[in-house]
């Protein structure tokens, strides 16, 4: 619980609880330049088409955009570029076997900093289909409405 009152989260990916149904979570390093960690406590990063990949048995993230910061003139880096993922090589290969699998993928959830570190957290994860999605949906939107009811009950 302490660990989670220092994590600093810089951006978050939450379209992907709605298209991905999330089956494991794992926590990544990313191997960054000294802009793109300025860039990042700043705030400046967008998960929303990003996806990872494992070649050669190193895990890779792509399309995650790091805003050039605004102070590193020549410095910048190329706000797109592939990175790497700090990963153990067992966590590695397990994902690997995962996604060899049909339908499964590693999507990015969220960048954080914990313990001064930028790290992702991944998840190992299956496509939703439309019905799915309109079930949650549902879900939601009947459990907003029992809140709803109930906060105007307490009113009365």
């Amino acid at each position: 619980m302490a660990d989670k009152q220092q994590e600093k989260v810089v951006a978050e990916n939450r379209q992907a609880r709605f298209e991905y149904e999330i089956l494991e979570v794992y926590e990544a390093g990313l191997e960054l330049k000294g802009t793109e960690v300025k860039s990042l406590r700043a705030g400046k990063a967008n998960l929303r088409d990003s996806f990872c990949l494992i070649k050669n048995g190193e895990a890779w993230v792509h399309n995650l955009h790091i805003s050039p910061y605004e102070q590193g003139n020549r410095f910048n880096h190329d706000p797109t570029r592939v990175r790497k993922l700090l990963l153990h090589k067992h966590e590695i290969m397990k994902l690997f076997g995962a996604i060899s699998q049909k339908g499964l993928t590693i999507v990015p959830l969220k960048i954080y900093f914990a313990r001064g570190k930028a790290k992702m957290a991944i998840a190992l994860a299956r496509g939703k289909k439309l019905w799915d999605k309109r079930q949650d949906m549902a879900e939601r939107d009947a459990k907003r409405e029992i809140e709803r009811a109930f906060r105007d009950r307490q009113r009365q």
